[in-house]
């Protein structure tokens, strides 16, 4: 059975999903998992369609140094144990900068400009390519296909993806693109399914977890975000703080001495709710600890939430509908409650029943519609990868396929 194979690389760890193509040309998950713990305690596991356990194993750090020696251990596993020799494989790759508005078939000269926007996203993009480049170099025939987590965002007008500096700057690409557009497409894309009522109207979706965003949703199109040049841009997140006034990084290069680099990492690992709570970057664990500054990062997080929502509200001059997504947003109803607390003036209220129960719909009748909806960032890769394998194709088979 013919395959697409999605993969999405991180720092320590590399996610990988294998779809099959069905004879209509749907695609169904078959297989989900993921080498962890790369360079400290190597794992591999996998799970099948159903949830059953596939794999379960781990490996010494030597044998799992980095992600391209993950990406090996994986691609043999699949390869070999699983007999799985996909058609094509996509990429998540977090900045697509000014060239790119849509998924594009990789070569290494795609490969290198892309790598100019490493340093507007130092904890994803190098990461995200580094597999692509040891595919390219070890199976240069297998088609792969890079999908942006900008590219849903192109379509902002000038008054949203402009900054208030020279134009030739914006020439350049210095612009508010943002990010977790993958998430957001797919949001838009089901909620004419799960949720009718407001799919065609002003939808905010609240795209909260380690990486956090919103995005104003009109008609299913982007028309503003949180976030901006890079993903540090907006809420608060796990580890980076959101908005700064730039100042800050004024005082810390100039009076308080510090490199650009060390500034990066500053703002990339050292801030956001692990900055604020001195405790922990997890949601999770702040919310169970009894420090107050966990509990302060906690409302820090609810409270800029709320602040976000008001701007995105004015972008969209009301407000049909709002969405909860990603990890936070999906699994935390007490994170939900709390920033719905703050946002009755737009007519939100939630069912307290259905919000605990994690139920689809979590509004009180009446008012404004609040909806949980899991997001799917990889089926939506696996869309994009095998829409545009088959955009490559012959017409005549195209037409066979689609027949």
């Amino acid at each position: 059975m013919d395959t697409i194979l999605v993969v999405n690389a991180g720092s320590s760890s590399v996610k990988f999903q294998v779809f099959a193509i069905d004879g209509d040309g749907r695609l169904r998950r078959q297989i989900k998992g993921q080498m962890d713990g790369i360079g400290s305690r190597p794992r591999l596991r996998a799970t099948g369609a159903g949830g059953e356990k596939l794999a379960e194993r781990a490996y010494p750090i030597e044998a799992v140094a980095d992600v391209p020696a993950a990406l090996q251990v994986a691609g043999d596993w699949l390869r070999d144990e699983r007999e799985i020799a996909p058609l094509a494989v996509g990429h998540r790759v977090v900045h697509g900068g000014p060239d790119y508005d849509k998924p594009v078939l990789i070569d290494h000269g795609i490969v290198s400009r892309l790598d100019r926007y490493s340093a507007l996203a130092p904890l994803h993009q190098p990461h995200n390519l580094a597999p692509i480049r040891t595919l390219l170099a070890n199976f240069p025939n297998l088609p792969q296909v890079a999908c942006f987590d900008t590219a849903f965002h192109r379509g902002h007008g000038d008054l949203a993806d402009f900054y208030a500096i020279p134009r030739r700057l914006h020439q350049e690409g210095v612009r508010r693109y943002g990010f977790h557009g993958l998430s957001y497409e797919y949001i838009s894309k089901t909620l004419p399914k799960v949720a009718p009522e407001i799919a065609d109207g002003r939808v905010i979706v609240a795209h909260l977890g380690s990486g956090a965003s919103m995005c104003a949703l009109n008609n299913g199109r982007s028309v503003e975000s949180t976030m901006g040049f890079t993903a540090v841009d907006g809420l608060p997140m796990g580890t980076r703080p959101g908005q700064i006034d730039p100042g800050v990084i004024l005082f810390l290069t100039l009076i308080k001495g510090m490199s650009p680099n060390d500034v990066q990492n500053f703002l990339y690992r050292d801030c956001g709710l692990k900055g604020l709570s001195g405790v922990s970057n997890d949601m999770r664990e702040l919310q169970a600890s009894d420090d107050p500054n966990a509990s302060f990062a906690v409302e820090y997080f609810v409270y800029r939430a709320a602040l976000n929502v008001g701007m995105l509200a004015a972008a969209l001059q009301g407000v049909d509908g709002f969405v909860f997504t990603a990890g936070i947003g999906e699994n935390s109803d007490s994170i939900r409650a709390r920033i719905a607390e703050r946002l009755g003036w737009l007519g939100i209220a939630l069912d307290p029943a259905e919000n605990a129960r994690h139920a689809s719909k979590i509004s009180r009748p009446g008012t404004t519609p609040v909806y949980v909806v899991p997001t799917d960032e990889e089926l939506m890769i696996a869309q994009h990868t095998l829409a545009l394998l088959w955009s490559k194709r012959p017409s005549t088979q195209a037409k066979e396929r689609a027949s």
